[in-house]
């Protein structure tokens, strides 16, 4: 059985609903098997963040990456339920997921995984990153 070595967030421009006063960011959150396989956990998130000129020149890398990493989860708690209720049922549907794609691992594992952020060159060029 393969193990899951890190989880990686891929964040792309959303060019449609992008323009110098709003940026619209995609967000698709993978697993990173041993075996060099990726397994797709969530690909419906992302943000939208908007003001009045120069969204550019005060999105950085970082803060990029910290909301990519909040919009895949665990959500904010609600309907009464705890923080750590929410995360427990997020890192249990992940390792569902998993599951369904015959990776068997445990949602405490998944919580303590390394989890990277990847720009798009789309992106990192919009914000006016240097390609790596």
């Amino acid at each position: 059985m393969t193990a899951v070595t890190r989880l990686v967030t891929y964040t792309d421009l959303h060019a449609a609903a992008t323009s110098s006063q709003q940026l619209s960011v995609s967000a698709r959150l993978e697993a990173e098997l041993a075996d060099g396989r990726r397994v797709v956990l969530l690909d419906d998130r992302g943000w939208s963040t908007s003001g009045m000129s120069g969204i550019p020149a005060l999105t950085s890398t970082e803060d990029i990456e910290e909301t990519a990493r909040t919009v895949v989860g665990p959500d904010e708690p609600f309907g009464g339920m705890t923080q750590e209720q929410m995360a427990a049922g997020h890192w249990g549907y992940l390792a569902g997921v998993l599951g369904q794609q015959g990776v068997d691992v445990p949602a405490r594992e998944l919580e303590r995984l390394p989890h990277d952020v990847v720009l798009s060159e789309r992106l990192r060029a919009w914000i006016g990153c240097e390609s790596d």
